[in-house]
């Protein structure tokens, strides 16, 4: 279990990301790639992704690489997710070119004794090394994240619309309340079960950084050292992705497909465009279509500066759960 003990200082201090983390976002892709955990949730993605690295030559550099660096277990190095990764890609790996020798050799060190690092990893410490690690983390980025740049973007945006509109309504302690099926608020310890490792955060005034993450699935992620600015990713929710046409006939049938596939994206916040997405149409047949529904008190929309954030009413809620006809 993972658990941050908050004072009343650090509940004025939770912020959450204003951009995707890139190289969070590479080190929990790559997870994706080393389990089938939640594999329908990243279907598509999964079929690009694998036709691009192949497409661009990077399989073995990806397969003997990147993930020895990035294990999908209890510890990979810090250094390779720094602060500046919320900033774009290039300021991340200039962060990671930059890091100090003394840094880089400990943290190695520590994923040998942990995990397992192969017999290269102790080069990271030279410069050259370091290069060549951040040219395979650039390839990868732009072969199999980038291309879904827009919708890694979109999704961001709509949480920050939902926890602005939490933090309206509830406060902070609303927000950390709503963070995910095993993010737990037990005031003044939010508490992450289940958890690889058995730790305990004192914020002390430092406040708590949220970065949701598009690829990061069920399990929430905190940095290992605790002399580092306390950051948490944790995952944006996913529904499976569905033809509207062959799921809930019942529903279809009462709202049409198009109206059926909106409401089923409201379930976990969705922007217009999103829901557009997930419908197959265009953002002005989809705004026509939550207009119909908001009528109808399925749903509920919420401006946040540009983005308009759409989610269930109870209504809607008990709608989609059972079905027409359902008890």
């Amino acid at each position: 279990m993972l658990r941050f003990h908050f004072t009343s200082e650090d509940l004025t201090k939770v912020r959450v990301a204003t951009e995707p983390h890139a190289l969070w976002e590479i080190a929990v892709s790559l997870h994706r790639l080393q389990t089938r955990d939640g594999r329908w949730a990243y279907a598509p993605w999964f079929r690009t992704a694998r036709a691009a690295l192949r497409h661009d030559g990077l399989e073995r550099t990806v397969r003997t690489f990147l993930l020895p660096l990035f294990p999908r277990a209890s510890y990979f190095p810090d250094f390779l997710t720094p602060p500046e990764g919320a900033h774009g890609l290039d300021a991340g790996l200039e962060a990671v070119l930059a890091t100090p020798y003394e840094r880089v050799a400990s943290e190695v060190d520590v994923l040998t004794r942990g995990v397992g690092a192969p017999a290269w990893a102790g080069r990271l410490t030279e410069r050259d090394m370091r290069e060549q690690l951040v040219g395979a983390l650039r390839a990868y980025h732009c072969a199999v994240i980038a291309p879904h740049g827009e919708v890694i973007q979109e999704r961001l945006h709509a949480e920050r619309a939902r926890h602005a509109h939490t933090l309206f309504h509830t406060g902070t302690e609303g927000l950390l309340t709503g963070l995910g099926p095993t993010i737990h608020w037990r005031p003044p310890v939010l508490e992450i079960d289940p958890y690889p490792a058995h730790r305990d955060v004192h914020l002390d005034g430092q406040g708590l950084l949220l970065i949701p993450s598009h690829f990061c699935w069920h399990s929430p992620i905190a940095l290992a050292d605790p002399g580092l600015p306390p950051v948490l990713l944790y995952p944006l929710h996913h529904l499976p992705a569905m033809t509207p046409q062959a799921d809930s006939p019942p529903l279809n049938a009462l709202l049409g497909p198009t109206r059926a596939a909106i409401l089923r994206a409201s379930a976990t916040g969705s922007t217009t465009t999103e829901a557009a997405r997930r419908a197959g149409v265009t953002p002005t047949t989809a705004s026509h279509h939550t207009a119909v529904l908001r009528d109808a008190g399925l749903i509920a929309s919420h401006r946040h500066a540009n983005t308009v954030l759409h989610t269930l009413t109870p209504l809607g809620a008990a709608l989609l759960r059972t079905g027409p006809g359902g008890h």
